[in-house]
């Protein structure tokens, strides 16, 4: 009985690593009618050629980058976008490497896609060098804006559902799925990252990076999410140097926090932005 267990919960385990790394390309098209952004492309040293839309604003209060989630693609991050511009910001959404029509064969959880924020954050400065920059990144987006070496020039970040360690985000969504005891198969989801994709747990360790990051962070997480508990959550944000501020979002899963509460995500994310656009350097 108990070895059987074992041998489906291994099975299982490779398997959800294999679908955890698989590409998300997806057939995007030109922006919608009523967004009237242009495209972009980025070579990133990921590897990839990166698709995004670049939404130009008059009299612009700031450039927003927007980086989605693992899985996603530039599209969960257009209405994001919409609110931003309404408000007066130049807004640039893209697909991460192997996500969306960006190319790439594998999800790396931040590892490569850490290169395609420094790239995308490149072009932003070389495109609007006199203006003030933030990245707004969701848990994968998030984890790739933290990543990034050398920290990424920008003057304030928003991350949100951020994991600690890969250690602890592959523990957590085991337990998931397996029950409470999945958290022990973590050691055969990491040990395929170098099989897999190459590189180490120990080089997806946002908690590490945190602390070199001095621009104003908002961190924010839902206090019901499973995949990155809020106690983890918090562990990131008490690493992080200052200036700093945390959202705790009561009821929320791992869910699409705009989505979740669009009034108070857009009155915390306006009033973060106007002042740390304006003040910091």
């Amino acid at each position: 009985m108990l070895i059987g267990f074992v041998l489906l919960a291994t099975l299982t385990v490779w398997l959800i690593g294999g679908a955890l790394c698989s590409a998300r390309h997806r057939q995007i098209g030109p922006p919608p009618s009523n967004f009237p952004a242009e495209n972009f492309r980025v070579e990133s040293s990921s590897g990839s050629k990166l698709s995004g839309w670049l939404l130009n604003a008059e009299k612009s209060k700031g450039v927003i980058i927007l980086m989605h989630g693992v899985r996603g693609c530039r599209l969960g991050m257009l209405e994001r976008a919409r609110f931003l511009h309404t408000h007066g910001y130049t807004v640039l959404l893209f697909d991460f490497q192997a996500h969306g029509e960006s190319s790439g064969k594998k999800i790396t959880f931040g590892y490569l896609e850490s290169r395609d924020a420094c790239a995308v954050v490149d072009f932003a400065r070389n495109r609007f060098p006199e203006q003030k920059l933030s990245v707004i990144g969701g848990s994968l987006g998030g984890a790739a804006a933290i990543l990034a070496t050398p920290p990424l020039k920008v003057d304030a970040m928003v991350l949100e559902m951020v994991y600690p360690t890969i250690k602890q985000a592959i523990s957590a969504r085991l337990k998931m799925k397996l029950g409470k005891a999945g958290g022990l198969f973590t050691p055969l989801l990491t040990c395929q990252l170098k099989l897999r994709l190459g590189f180490n747990a120990d080089d997806l360790r946002p908690i590490d990076k945190v602390r070199g990051i001095t621009v104003p962070k908002l961190f924010m997480a839902g206090d019901q999410d499973q995949h990155t508990p809020l106690t983890e959550a918090k562990e990131l944000f008490n690493a992080a140097s200052e200036p700093k501020e945390f959202w705790e979002i009561k009821g929320a899963e791992h869910v699409d926090l705009y989505a979740y509460d669009r009034e108070q995500y857009e009155k915390r994310v306006l009033t973060f932005l106007e002042l740390r656009l304006r003040t910091s350097q």
